[in-house]
Parts: structure tokens; C-alpha cells; sequence
């Protein structure tokens, strides 16, 4: 599976890239962002990747920043309309996650509770547990997402 997700042969959830990340010792961000590291992040919109991933895993996103000398990366996941949404099981990683919905509506599924949100309208939850955005509708939605990595 690495070799494939290496090579383009296959697309990887974040919860995938987030366990990669774990297991190697580095943060997320390097891992969806090959860009070197400096003490000041600065990414123009234009710079930026627009998006990272395949809608057929039911959103796709675009990092925002990326820092070696923080514990909180931002991206915005673009959260597939509902007729194309086909992934179903919901994730876990194991960073915090705070989300603003900035457009539309999603379910927050969280722990077996389904929870309406609106655009405004924000969550604070753990990563570890299983979680998962559902679009209300085929609008689809776009929702800023700051992964924040536990201090130990």
C-alpha cells in the first residue's frame, strides 16, 4: 500500500497519512506538503495546491500552512456532495481536530452521534475517536480544519 500511495498508483485518507506520519515521527504536514521548512509560512493561494485526494473518499483537502515548530496544522477539506460521497466508515488519527464549516452544511459523525452543523458553526474533538463528515446535501460543503497535535 505505501509503495502505491508513493508512486500515485493510490490515494490515502488523511487518518492513512496521519498513522504514516505517527509511525515515522513527523508531522502531517510533511507528508501532504513537499515544501522545505523555514520559521516563516507564507503560502499565496495561487502557490497552493488547490486539492489533495480523491472524492470518491468522500472529501478531498488543501493544507494551508505547514511548521516544523508547531503542533497545529491548518487545511481546508472540501467535503464531497452527498450523491458522490461513497466512503461510509469513519475515521481516527491521532491528532485533536478543530473544524469551521465555512460553506454549507455537513453531519459531524462523531462517536456514533451524528451532529448537524452549519456554515459558522465550529467542533473541538479528539482525533481518536471515530469520526467522519457527511454532506446534508449535493452542494457539498468546504470546512476549515486545524489538526493539533497532542503535547506529551
Amino acid at each position: 500500500m505505501l509503495s502505491k500511495i508513493e508512486n500515485g498508483q493510490s490515494a490515502a485518507a488523511v487518518a492513512t497519512l496521519s498513522k504514516i506520519s505517527e509511525a515515522l515521527n513527523i508531522p502531517l504536514s510533511w507528508i501532504l506538503d513537499n515544501r522545505p521548512e523555514t520559521d516563516l509560512v507564507l503560502q499565496p493561494k495561487s502557490m497552493r495546491q488547490s486539492k489533495v485526494g480523491h472524492e470518491d473518499m468522500g472529501y478531498s483537502y488543501e493544507l494551508l500552512a505547514k511548521s516544523r515548530f508547531s503542533n497545529i496544522e491548518p487545511a481546508i477539506v472540501h467535503v464531497t456532495p452527498k450523491d458522490a460521497n461513497l466512503r461510509h466508515e469513519p475515521y481516527t488519527h491521532s491528532e485533536d481536530e478543530f473544524i469551521y464549516v465555512l460553506e454549507g452544511e455537513i453531519y459531524l459523525l462523531y462517536d456514533q452521534d451524528k451532529h448537524h452543523l452549519k456554515e459558522g458553526d465550529t467542533a473541538y474533538f479528539k482525533g481518536t475517536k471515530p469520526h467522519l463528515f457527511i454532506p446534508v446535501d449535493n452542494d457539498g460543503a468546504k470546512v476549515l480544519t486545524v489538526f493539533i497535535e497532542g503535547i506529551e
